[in-house]
């Protein structure tokens, strides 16, 4: 049973660039929904294998991806943000962002034109394929959709009206600027370091 991430830091640390009271619905309440779901699935799917009954596969195994992704994204976002400090990605991950994107600036400059263009609830994510030996970016609509097969999730920015209409209302733009004063670039290179 999926259980729920202790956030590392507390509600009110992200001010003034994410609310507490964004942070506190977005964790205490939606976030755990998606836990929920999760396990309830896995619950049926098992009931599924014990009584050979596939009846229903197609939705489980598709109910499965979105609550599953929706978990796994969550605890990304959520991981890979802090209280505003000092962070800079290691010299490994800036390595590789300046092999495959020019420079940091031209790498930030295109996250936040794809986080500003996320069609309908996504997320815009930050991926190592390792296929590839390259970083790229990616727009996921819904928590599952739209994604390269094998890539691995370095750091998730959340673009579902949920995580910033409260306090940004439809200003995207305000809202992924703010983004950028709250990353644990600790954070994500320690996951790059671990690809």
């Amino acid at each position: 049973m999926l259980q729920k991430i202790k956030l590392p830091y507390s509600l009110n640390a992200l001010e003034p660039f994410y609310s507490r009271e964004t942070l506190d619905i977005h964790y205490n309440i939606l976030y755990p929904g998606y836990i929920e779901n999760t396990n309830k699935v896995e619950e049926k799917l098992k009931q599924a294998r014990k009584n050979n009954d596939f009846e229903t596969i197609k939705c489980l195994e598709k109910e499965l991806s979105f609550q599953g992704s929706g978990v796994i994204l969550h605890e990304l976002f959520f991981e890979n943000m802090g209280p505003a400090m000092q962070s800079r990605p290691s010299m490994k991950l800036m390595n590789q962002i300046n092999q495959d994107f020019g420079t940091f600036g031209m790498f930030k400059s295109q996250f936040t034109a794809s986080s500003k263009v996320v069609e309908g609830s996504g997320w815009n994510l930050l991926v190592w394929v390792p296929k590839w030996k390259s970083l790229k970016i990616l727009q996921c609509e819904k928590h599952q959709n739209l994604t390269l097969w094998g890539c691995v999730p370095l750091l998730a920015l959340d673009m579902w009206e949920h995580s910033y209409f409260l306090q940004y209302k439809a200003n995207r733009a305000n809202y992924i600027s703010s983004f950028w004063n709250i990353v644990n670039w600790n954070e994500v290179s320690k996951r790059f370091e671990e690809v």
